[in-house]
């Protein structure tokens, strides 16, 4: 069900474990202090293909998390919700177009 998370941990772990203790340990300044590290993950994510076609598919309810995130920077488990959202969008995406497990290109 977690198709987005699945495939952003598999390629991003490392990053997103980062950003999200940094977060978490951070709760009233997380926005200033981990701005790198989001950074460093955007950059991971925006690199696979998969996650660049979820991203693409979903922006309207990713930039609606961000939003929150934005407006509750010192609660920012009050954007459930719109994670709930964004990961539904991403487990209706097509991703038959994109790369599969395998090397094979599709053109």
């Amino acid at each position: 069900m977690q198709a987005a998370m699945e495939i952003s941990a598999k390629y991003c772990y490392k990053e997103l474990e980062t950003y999200g203790s940094c977060v978490a340990s951070n709760p009233t300044s997380w926005q200033h202090k981990c701005h790198d590290l989001k950074l460093k993950v955007s950059q991971c994510t925006s690199s696979h293909p998969v996650i660049q076609k979820i991203r693409e598919d979903c922006s309207t309810e990713f930039e609606k998390f961000e939003q929150c995130l934005k407006e509750n920077l010192t609660s920012p488990t009050s954007c459930s919700p719109h994670v709930t959202r964004f990961l539904g969008c991403a487990d209706s995406v097509d991703l038959s177009s994109v790369a599969s497990d395998s090397s094979s290109d599709t053109s």
